[in-house]
């Protein structure tokens, strides 16, 4: 069997980044074969690898998930100090894992699949995948906010710019902006750098998939033309 980087293979399996990855190894959390995983090694399907005692593997059905994440849930999967976790939130009875994040004091979509592949595709950042939100902030917006907001905007915590963009204005407080990047926090800053707060910060939509009707903390399989769609999307460029 052709043997690969263990990291690769994590994420292959839909458990995490590759990065993320590393930090389960580093963490004593991932065995190969019983002993502890060393960063850099290699392994093949021949190999049993287990990360928190579960076993992990690249073969089984895909499962792809639409969630509604509700704001004080944290997007990570193990944090003694969370009060409440995605996974637990969830409560799928399958190891999944998320691409993407959403801040804390963030809420809507989130995708979660255990296609690692597909993690992959989305995370990459010169894919230039739209994701869609609607924003409320704390005073009245300006054509000028609006303009300047498109425009791309220079985040001096980040030393960055952000790409050009969409965005609409909804209502006297409240617009909609449609981002192809995910930088910390991005919408916040950029909306600190023109003197404006966000009160209310929520995904409506990621490539094809939208939000919907889904409840805070509910979830639905993403399945049959929609998600061929999103595999085409994922993974164009």
């Amino acid at each position: 069997m052709e043997e690969i980087r263990l990291n690769k293979y994590i994420a292959m399996c839909g458990v995490c980044s590759r990065r993320d990855a590393d930090k389960l190894i580093e963490e004593g959390r991932i065995t190969v074969n019983g002993k502890p995983a060393q960063c850099g090694m290699k392994v093949s399907d021949e190999d049993e690898i287990l990360c928190d005692g579960v076993l992990i593997s690249r073969f089984g059905d895909k499962i792809v998930i639409a969630y509604n994440k509700p704001v004080g849930v944290v997007c990570t999967e193990k944090d003694e100090h969370a009060e409440r976790t995605i996974i637990e939130d969830l409560g799928f009875d399958r190891r999944v894992t998320y691409a993407g994040r959403l801040d804390k004091d963030s809420e809507g979509l989130m995708i979660l699949t255990n296609d690692g592949d597909l993690i992959q595709a989305m995370m990459k950042s010169r894919n230039g995948h739209e994701k869609e939100y609607v924003v409320e902030v704390d005073k009245s917006i300006t054509e000028k906010f609006l303009t300047d907001m498109e425009k791309g905007v220079y985040l001096k915590e980040l030393d960055k710019t952000t790409r050009p963009c969409k965005v609409k204005k909804i209502s006297e407080s409240c617009f909609r902006i449609i981002l192809t990047q995910g930088l910390n926090r991005q919408i916040r800053r950029m909306c600190n750098a023109f003197g404006y707060g966000v009160v209310r910060l929520k995904r409506v939509r990621i490539l094809n998939i939208e939000l919907g009707e889904l409840g805070y903390s509910e979830h639905r399989m993403i399945e049959g033309d929609e998600l061929k769609m999103l595999y085409e999307l994922a993974r164009k460029n």
